[in-house]
C-alpha cells in the first residue's frame, strides 16, 4: 500500500509545472523588484501599516496593511517562515498551519487568501511546535499540484497538498522521521530543477533530498566534496569558529545552478544590545555530483536569504540590484556581502517580519 494513506505515488505533483515567469526570470517588466517590509506601525484596530523597501531604482514607495500577528508574534500565532510570497503561521492551541498573502506586495488588501492545513501530526520522539521553515513547489498553494512542506526543528518532516480539488483527503499530512541528527536543525528548499525537497546537512557536508513522485521516508543523501577553498588565516579562522554558522541551498532559475551559501554570524554588544552580525558569506557551486567549488563570482545573479526560503534573481532584470551579491536579513539586522572582495556591510535593525519577497508577477 501506498505509505501517503492509500493514494496514488504521484499524489504530489504528476509533472514539474512551468511557468511565465519566476524569481529567477528576466522578465522585469511584468514582476515587481525584490523587496522587505521597512516598517510597521499601528493602524487602525487590530492592523498595522506596512511600508515596502524595494530593491530597484525610481520606484515608489508602496504601502498595504495586514493583521498585526502576521508581523508581531502573540502567544496564539507564530509566524514560522515564508515562500513565494506566501508567509505561515502557527496557530497553537489547535496545532495548524496557515498560509496568508496579507503580507505579499501585490495581493488584494480587500479580499486577503488565508488557506487552512490539516492539523499536524506529532511523529514518536518529535515536536510540531518549534518550525525551521516552510517551502512551497510551486508559485501558490492554490495550484492542483502545489507541495507545502514544514521542517521542524528536530527529526521531522512533514508535507502536504493544500489544493482542495481533489477533496479533503487530498490534505493529510505525509509525515517523515530524519534518521541523521545533522538535518535537524537544517531548513528545506524545493528544487524545481529536480522536482525535489532538499535539505542541506549541518557543516554542509551532506545534501537530503525526497522525490515528489514517489512516497518514500528514505532521502536520497548527497555527499559534498569541496574545491578551490580560500586560504584563511589563523585570525580568520579564530573568528570563524566563534560565529554561528548556517547552510543555504539555493536554486537559479535562469542559469540551472545549485549554491550552497555558508553564512558566519557572530554575537557583538552594541551598548548593551547584543545582536548577530554577519562576519563571512562563502558560496559555493553544487555539481549533480557532489562537488561544491567555491567562488567568488555568480556573474548576473544576486542572492536573498531570508527567513523566507532563499531565492536568487538576474540583478541586470531590476536597476538597483547588485550583482554578484550576497543580500540577508534577520530579526537584528540587514547585510550586503559583495562576493569578489569578500566586503560585507551590515546594519543592525530590528525587523518584525525579516522576509525578503521575491519578485511577483503583476497581472494586467
Amino acid at each position: 500500500m501506498s505509505l501517503l494513506l492509500g493514494h496514488s505515488p504521484k499524489l504530489f505533483i504528476r509533472k514539474p509545472v512551468l511557468v511565465r515567469a519566476s524569481a529567477g526570470g528576466s522578465f522585469s517588466l511584468v514582476q515587481t523588484p525584490p523587496c522587505f517590509i521597512l516598517s510597521a506601525d499601528p493602524w487602525v484596530s487590530g492592523h498595522v501599516l506596512l511600508e515596502y523597501s524595494y530593491f530597484m531604482k525610481n520606484r515608489h514607495v508602496v504601502f498595504k496593511h495586514a493583521p498585526v500577528e502576521l508581523v508581531y508574534n502573540d502567544e496564539a500565532v507564530t509566524m514560522i517562515g515564508s515562500s513565494h510570497g506566501w508567509v505561515a503561521s502557527l496557530v497553537h492551541d489547535v496545532g495548524t498551519l496557515r498560509l496568508h498573502d496579507d503580507l505579499n506586495p501585490v495581493a488584494s488588501n480587500i479580499n486577503p487568501k488565508r488557506i487552512s492545513l490539516p492539523p499536524l501530526v506529532t511523529l514518536p520522539h518529535c515536536q510540531t511546535q518549534i518550525i525551521t521553515n516552510v517551502s512551497l513547489s510551486s508559485l501558490s498553494p492554490e495550484e492542483e499540484d502545489c507541495v507545502v512542506a514544514v521542517k521542524f526543528m528536530g527529526p521531522q518532516l512533514s508535507y502536504c497538498r493544500p489544493s482542495s480539488a481533489q477533496g479533503n483527503s487530498s490534505k493529510s499530512w505525509f509525515n517523515i522521521r530524519i534518521s541523521n541528527p545533522s538535518f535537524f536543525s537544517s531548513s528545506v528548499m524545493f528544487s524545481k530543477k529536480y522536482n525535489m525537497f532538499c535539505i542541506p546537512g549541518s557543516g554542509g557536508q551532506l545534501i537530503a533530498s525526497w522525490d515528489l513522485c514517489k512516497d518514500e521516508h528514505t532521502p536520497k543523501i548527497q555527499v559534498l566534496r569541496y574545491y578551490n577553498l580560500p586560504k584563511v588565516s589563523e585570525a580568520e579562522r579564530e573568528v570563524m569558529d566563534t560565529c554561528f554558522t548556517t547552510h543555504h541551498l539555493v536554486e537559479s532559475q535562469s542559469t540551472g545552478e545549485t549554491i550552497l551559501v555558508k553564512c558566519f554570524r557572530q554575537t557583538v554588544d552594541d551598548g548593551g544590545t547584543s545582536w548577530l552580525k554577519t562576519k563571512a558569506v562563502m558560496v559555493f557551486k553544487v555539481s549533480a555530483k557532489g562537488n561544491a567549488f567555491y567562488t567568488r563570482h555568480i556573474g548576473d545573479l544576486t542572492i536573498f536569504i531570508s527567513k523566507s526560503e532563499p531565492f536568487c534573481v538576474r540583478a541586470s532584470s531590476f536597476p538597483g540590484v547588485r550583482p554578484n551579491h550576497v543580500y540577508i536579513l534577520d530579526v537584528d539586522m540587514i547585510s550586503f556581502s559583495k562576493l569578489d572582495d569578500s566586503t560585507i556591510s551590515t546594519c543592525p535593525a530590528k525587523v518584525g517580519a525579516p522576509y525578503f519577497f521575491p519578485p511577483q508577477n503583476i497581472e494586467y
